[in-house]
């Protein structure tokens, strides 16, 4: 673990700086893990919402975070959480398909102010909407966020070799989409 983060957390269990340390934490990772949650639900509206959540889990967990992760592993599990069960409600509220869900996210993309269908970084949103879940959250951590295997592995709670796969049906599928759009 970082030092900076492990004297935040000691500040965090002292009632005199546990604020001052908490406000530390959110502004060192808020804005990568604005990206992150903004990348899967895709509005900027959502993106605040899901991250206020999450860190209100933080601040109620935070006491209680053993440090056998890095802090940075841990908020971006939890981010992750958050944002799939946001779009887990968004799915249940809706009672449209599922395919309809992500064309729904499709046209959230659409509707953006700056949004060009013939720029490259557009099509690659709408292309990775066009994603299952799971492989659009690992495309996602791979590709922007860069984040290693093992590393992703923690945050997902799941193997390895199944990321490398996930990524590597996410991009050939992200590579059809850009080839024939």
């Amino acid at each position: 673990m970082h030092a900076d983060d492990r004297e935040l957390l000691v500040a965090f269990r002292q009632e005199a700086s546990k604020e001052r340390a908490f406000t530390a934490i959110i502004k060192k990772y808020q804005e990568k893990l604005y990206w992150h949650v903004r990348r899967m639900v895709v509005d900027h509206d959502d993106a605040n919402d899901v991250l206020q959540n999450m860190f209100i889990k933080v601040w109620n967990g935070l006491e209680n975070f053993r440090e056998d992760s890095q802090l940075y592993t841990w908020l971006y599990r939890i981010a992750t959480n958050e944002a799939l069960s946001f779009l887990e409600q968004q799915k249940r509220k809706s009672t449209v398909p599922l395919d309809e869900v992500a064309a729904g996210l499709s046209n959230k993309v659409k509707a953006d102010s700056n949004f060009d269908s013939n720029r490259l970084e557009w099509k690659l949103q709408l292309a990775i909407q066009q994603l299952p879940e799971k492989q659009r959250v690992v495309f996602n951590l791979r590709y922007f966020d860069e984040m290693p295997y093992q590393q992703m592995s923690q945050v997902l709670d799941t193997s390895e070799g199944a990321l490398k796969a996930s990524y590597h049906h996410a991009a050939k599928k992200i590579e059809d989409f850009l080839r024939n759009h």
